[in-house]
């Protein structure tokens, strides 16, 4: 039916059905949960009601591993060198090296110094990993991660989406809120640190293992040989309770994906609300325009990791020393959250809290835009 037709009825009074009222007149069906969301003006003022189809509850599964997948393949070497950053043998490695320079304490120089400093660090780190050890280290700990992000993100993706749409319709007459997006988020991220905190603890001792090797100065003497002898070393050694290192953690980082996850419920809202007002007004869309219509999702992803990330960061580095290996004599170095904020803040400064965040960043931020690009 065109938009002259429609005038047409409406005009003859031949247009049948009720007439909604002005609340639901201005509102359409979601197509992650049915909830309804602004509808599209024509130029008259008439509003018509556009029923999307409610997404499958697998979609959200299938959607999270596919991003997952892509995500982890692409930014692998940021996350090896990140979570070598985050470790305390190789912040002491960069003390070692800026001691022998006869270099000031970090602490002494102006920000965009110490900014520049570690922007350097950080990427003479990047390029000397394949020098000495090859290409191959760039993807080291790859096997885990891929087993590890394509179920935490099918299973992240299906509890919220899912999620949300069971609490809106149980407890907010079906309707979306802020509030309903923060208790899906929530409960998605417990759920899914649960189910795969043994996952992330063996890549991040596979990926830290290359300390055990230089050590020694050769490659050859490896404490792990492979996923499996790390979890059967791990079990032996610090048994089940030991695969799950770094939960406590883990719970901690729930933050950060709920704040990740409103963040980028709110600029959805507000680029739905932006088309509605581009539709009513009628006129011919500006290159902008088409600009956002296309890329607005994606970006809005990215910019919504980027603040959470900034915001929750020091979980990630308390997370990764809680995960490592015991040292020579068995005994545990970080025993719990507080013990390791409290050790990390004596011996390393503060700056230590914030280990590896460049690297991260570089990561999670194009990461996150994959995964969503790919499920919007």
């Amino acid at each position: 039916m065109t938009l002259s037709s429609v005038r047409g009825e409406l005009a003859q009074g031949q247009l049948r059905g009720p007439i909604p009222d002005a609340a639901e007149a201005s509102l359409a069906q979601a197509t992650e949960t049915g909830d309804l969301v602004p509808n599209s003006y024509l130029g008259n003022g008439l509003i018509t009601k556009q029923n999307a189809p409610a997404a499958k509850p697998w979609a959200h599964f299938v959607a999270g591993a596919a991003g997952g997948l892509t995500s982890a393949t692409l930014t692998s070497p940021l996350d090896v060198l990140k979570t070598r950053l985050q470790s305390d043998y190789y912040q002491s490695q960069i003390i070692a090296a800026r001691n022998a320079r006869g270099m000031a304490p970090s602490t002494m120089f102006s920000l965009p110094r110490s900014a520049l400093l570690h922007f350097r660090e950080t990427f003479q780190i990047l390029f000397s990993i394949h020098r000495v050890e090859g290409w191959r280290a760039l993807f080291k700990g790859l096997g885990p991660n891929l087993v590890g992000v394509v179920p935490a993100r099918a299973i992240n993706f299906y509890a919220y989406g899912n999620g949300k749409r069971i609490i809106s319709q149980h407890f907010n007459q079906g309707q979306e809120a802020a509030w309903v997006h923060l208790c899906a988020a929530a409960a998605a991220g417990v759920i899914t640190g649960t189910v795969t905190n043994p996952i992330w603890l063996v890549k991040t001792r596979l990926q830290l293992d290359k300390s055990h090797a230089e050590k020694t100065g050769t490659l050859r003497n490896r404490q792990y040989k492979n996923s499996l002898d790390c979890i059967r070393q791990t079990v032996r050694a610090e048994g089940i309770r030991g695969l799950y290192r770094g939960l406590s953690a883990s719970y901690l980082g729930v933050t950060e994906s709920t704040l990740q996850w409103v963040l980028y419920e709110q600029m959805k809202l507000y680029l739905c609300a932006r088309e509605e007002r581009l539709v009513a007004a009628g006129g011919a869309r500006t290159y902008w325009d088409k600009t956002v219509s296309w890329s607005g999702k994606v970006a809005g992803a990215g910019i919504a990791k980027f603040f959470a990330a900034i915001v929750t960061y020091p979980h990630e580095v308390v997370r990764t020393r809680l995960r490592q290996a015991p040292q020579k004599d068995g005994r545990l170095k970080y025993t719990g959250i507080v013990q390791c904020f409290t050790t990390m803040w004596k011996e390393e400064g503060m700056a230590s809290l914030y280990g590896g965040l460049t690297p991260h960043m570089l990561r999670v931020v194009p990461s996150a835009a994959i995964m969503f690009g790919m499920r919007v």
